[in-house]
């Protein structure tokens, strides 16, 4: 069975008017109307974000839903996320969401799923929290590194272009030993994972990409990918 993530540094909640994206996540999956579940547990559970979720993807050829740890309104959340074909995670605080997952046993849930074929993906925090490692700055004044669900060897650097700090801390970070190397996605780009290999790189605009970053002999490499444009 084939394992997918795709994790983003775009989507509906950034770009609500370019649906190519979120399209070609729906279209990884065999399901002709399939089930996809948001979980915005980063963000709070913030309502405004989850009614753009559903204004979003109500309008597409699949079955929206989502998951509130806050409410606590799934009394099953295995038996409702093991029924998703997709899994899709908001942005926020990373740091708060994996401690809260962990609490309710998401993070063991979302494995499972993965490996029994949900496509997993989301942006920001939706987007790290696939890797062993990634930059976050859900501590106040901070990019630190965050160790996450370990799905996808390495780490993520998700809006790359987004804060001007992260050009310089992230491959100091991996020069220093204190992050692993990993990949990061300028705002508008998305990386296809599957069984745990790099895919493909996408993109809905021009002018952006991803960054893989290696470590070698004490020195950190830099490679640029240009990402395919839908």
């Amino acid at each position: 069975m084939k394992k997918q993530i795709i994790p983003t540094s775009a989507g509906f909640s950034i770009d609500p008017d370019n649906k190519k994206i979120d399209r070609y996540i729906l279209d990884q999956v065999e399901s002709e109307c399939p089930n996809v579940c948001f979980i915005p547990t980063a963000s709070g559970d913030a309502e405004s974000y989850t009614e753009r979720f559903y204004k979003h993807f109500k309008p597409e050829n699949c079955t929206p839903s989502h998951l509130s740890l806050f409410s606590g309104e799934t009394e099953d959340i295995e038996g409702f996320l093991m029924q998703q074909d997709v899994v899709y995670v908001g942005g926020g605080n990373t740091r708060n969401m994996l401690a809260l997952w962990d609490l309710w046993g998401v993070s063991r849930i979302l494995k499972n799923a993965y490996h029994q074929g949900t496509l997993l993906t989301g942006i920001s925090a939706g987007s790290l929290c696939w890797y062993e490692q990634g930059l976050t700055d859900s501590f106040p004044g901070q990019l630190v590194p965050i160790d996450c669900l370990g799905l996808l060897e390495g780490s993520n650097c998700p809006f790359f272009d987004g804060h001007e700090e992260k050009a310089t801390v992230y491959p100091d970070l991996i020069e220093q030993q204190k992050i692993m190397p990993g990949i990061a996605t300028d705002i508008g780009v998305c990386l296809h994972y599957v069984d745990g290999n790099l895919h493909r790189v996408f993109a809905g605009k021009e002018g952006v990409a991803a960054y893989q970053f290696r470590r070698e002999n004490g020195q950190v490499d830099k490679v640029e990918l240009t990402p395919d444009i839908l």
